[in-house]
C-alpha cells in the first residue's frame, strides 16, 4: 500500500488500484484508469477477436456527449460504432441480465421456500457494494446472493457457450464490457472471475478481459474522429443478442428487484404474473430507501430497494441487529443506481437529478415498448439454458454462474483509519 495523505478520514487508494487513479496533490480528485488504448491493440492483433458486451446504461448515456437530448436512446448507433472501431462481435449485456434474474429469482426462492441460506437476500450486481459489504461487514456476507452480475456471467458464457456454438477458440476471444461503473472494473481481475479456464482448463484466461466506461467510450470514438449522427443504426450479433425488458430497466435503482419478482413468480407458479408486476411502482421514484410487497404463490415477500451509502448502512445495520423485516434487499451504491455510474458522461458535475430522471425514463420507456417482458420467454435464455446450463442452479450454472466472497476487513488496517 502506498503511503497516503489522508488517512485521517480517507481509505487509502493504492497506486495499483484497478479502477481509479487518486491525485494526491489534487485531495480527493480521482479518475478511472482507462482499458481502451489495450481493446486497440488486440484489435489490430489477427489472432485476437474482439468481442464487446454492453450494458443498458450506455444506450442511454453515449448520445448526450455527442449533442443528442439526455436520455436518447442510441442503441443503434452505438452498435454501428463499436463495428466501426473493429469489433469482430457486439453481444448485449441483457442478455447476461436476464440470465442474473434466473438464478437470483431461483436462489431468492430456494432461500425462502427451502431455507437454505440466510435471509434477507441481498443483491449482487453492484461490485461497490459488494466491496463496502467484504470490508466493513463481513459478517453478513451470508447474505448476498451468490448469483454474478450480469457482466460477471456474460463473461465465461461467451468463452464457453457462445465459443463453442460459433466454432471459437475461446484462447483468442478478448471480451471487453462497456458499462457506466468504474467498479467493474476493479470486479472482473478477482480471483473468482475465471470460471471459464477451470472449466475449459485453460490456465490464465480471464472470463472478462477488459471494462470501458461510457466516458472512456466516448473519448475512443473522438479520438477516432467519429460522426456518431451519421453512423447508420446497427443490430445486435444474435445468440447473445436478445434481451427482455427485465434484462434492460436493471440499469435503475429498482429495476433488479422488479425483474426478480416478475420471474420469481413465474418461477413459483408456472405462470405470468399480472399486469402490476410489471410496473412495480411503488418501488420506483428517487427515494433513498423504498419498499413494496408482493404476494407469490401465497406466501408474502416482502422487497425493498437501497441507493447511496448512507442509506446503504442503515439498512445493514438493521440486518446486523437483527431487526430487518425484508426478504430481498437490492442495493446500489450510486444515486440512482447505475445510471448514476462514475463512468457516465461528465455533462454535469455532479450529475443532476433530471440527468438521473431522463436516464431512468429511457429504460422504463423502451421496456413497456419491448415485446418480451419477462427473461423465462427470451428465446436466447432458453437456447443456453437448452444447450448449455439445463436449468437455473444446475452443477454446471453454480460453478459459472455462482460466485463466493472473501473478508477483506484486515485488508486496509482499519483500526487506523476514522
Amino acid at each position: 500500500m502506498s503511503v497516503h495523505k489522508f488517512t485521517d478520514n480517507q481509505i487509502p487508494i493504492d497506486k495499483d488500484n484497478l479502477a481509479i487513479i487518486l491525485n494526491e496533490d489534487l485531495c480527493i480528485s480521482t479518475a478511472e484508469r482507462y482499458e481502451y488504448q489495450e481493446v486497440k491493440k488486440a484489435i489490430l492483433d489477427p489472432d485476437k477477436i474482439v468481442i464487446f458486451s454492453t450494458s443498458p446504461l450506455i444506450k442511454a448515456g453515449l448520445g448526450e456527449v455527442f449533442g443528442f437530448t439526455p436520455g436518447s436512446f442510441v442503441e443503434g448507433k452505438m452498435v454501428a460504432a463499436l463495428r466501426t472501431l473493429g469489433a469482430d462481435y457486439v453481444l448485449d449485456t441483457n442478455f447476461a441480465a436476464d440470465l442474473t434474474i434466473m438464478e437470483e429469482a431461483s436462489e431468492l426462492l430456494d432461500r425462502i421456500m427451502n431455507k437454505t441460506k440466510s435471509m434477507p437476500q441481498f443483491t449482487n450486481c453492484c461490485p461497490a457494494w459488494v466491496k463496502f459489504v467484504e470490508t466493513f461487514y463481513p459478517n453478513i456476507l451470508p447474505h448476498i446472493s451468490s448469483s454474478k452480475s450480469p457482466i460477471g456471467m456474460q463473461g465465461p458464457t461467451i468463452k464457453t457457450y457462445f465459443a463453442k456454438q460459433r466454432g471459437i477458440n475461446p484462447e483468442q476471444i478478448v471480451n471487453v464490457a462497456l458499462t457506466p461503473c468504474t467498479a467493474k472494473k476493479f470486479e472482473i481481475p478477482g480471483e473468482e472471475m475465471n470460471a471459464s479456464s477451470k472449466e475449459l482448463d485453460i490456465p490464465d484466461m480471464r472470463d472478462m478481459d477488459y471494462v470501458i466506461t461510457t466516458r472512456e467510450l466516448a473519448k475512443w470514438l473522438k479520438e477516432e474522429g467519429l460522426n456518431f449522427h451519421e453512423l447508420k443504426d446497427s443490430d445486435y450479433d444474435p445468440l447473445m443478442g436478445a434481451a427482455s425488458g427485465a434484462g434492460l430497466i436493471f440499469g435503475n435503482t429498482g429495476g433488479i428487484m422488479e425483474a426478480a419478482a416478475r420471474t420469481a413468480y413465474y418461477i413459483a407458479t408456472g405462470k405470468n404474473p399480472e399486469d402490476d408486476f410489471l410496473n412495480l411502482l411503488p418501488v420506483r421514484g428517487k427515494d433513498g430507501i423504498r419498499s413494496a410487497k408482493i404476494n407469490i404463490a401465497g406466501t408474502p415477500i416482502r422487497l425493498a430497494l437501497v441507493h447511496g451509502i448512507d442509506n446503504v448502512m442503515h439498512i445493514v445495520d438493521e440486518v446486523v441487529a437483527g431487526k430487518c423485516n425484508y426478504d430481498f434487499i437490492e442495493v446500489m451504491a450510486c444515486q440512482g443506481g447505475c445510471i448514476g455510474g462514475g463512468g457516465e458522461p461528465n455533462t454535469e458535475i455532479p450529475m443532476s437529478d433530471d440527468i438521473r430522471k431522463s436516464h431512468i425514463d429511457a429504460l422504463y420507456k423502451k421496456d413497456n415498448g419491448m415485446p418480451l417482458c419477462f427473461p423465462h420467454e427470451n428465446p436466447d435464455i432458453k437456447g443456453v439454458y437448452k444447450e448449455h446450463y439445463e436449468k437455473p442452479l444446475s452443477p454446471l450454472a453454480k460453478r459459472l454462474l455462482h460466485t463466493s466472497f472473501q473478508d477483506r476487513n484486515n485488508d486496509l488496517g482499519l483500526k487506523q483509519i476514522v
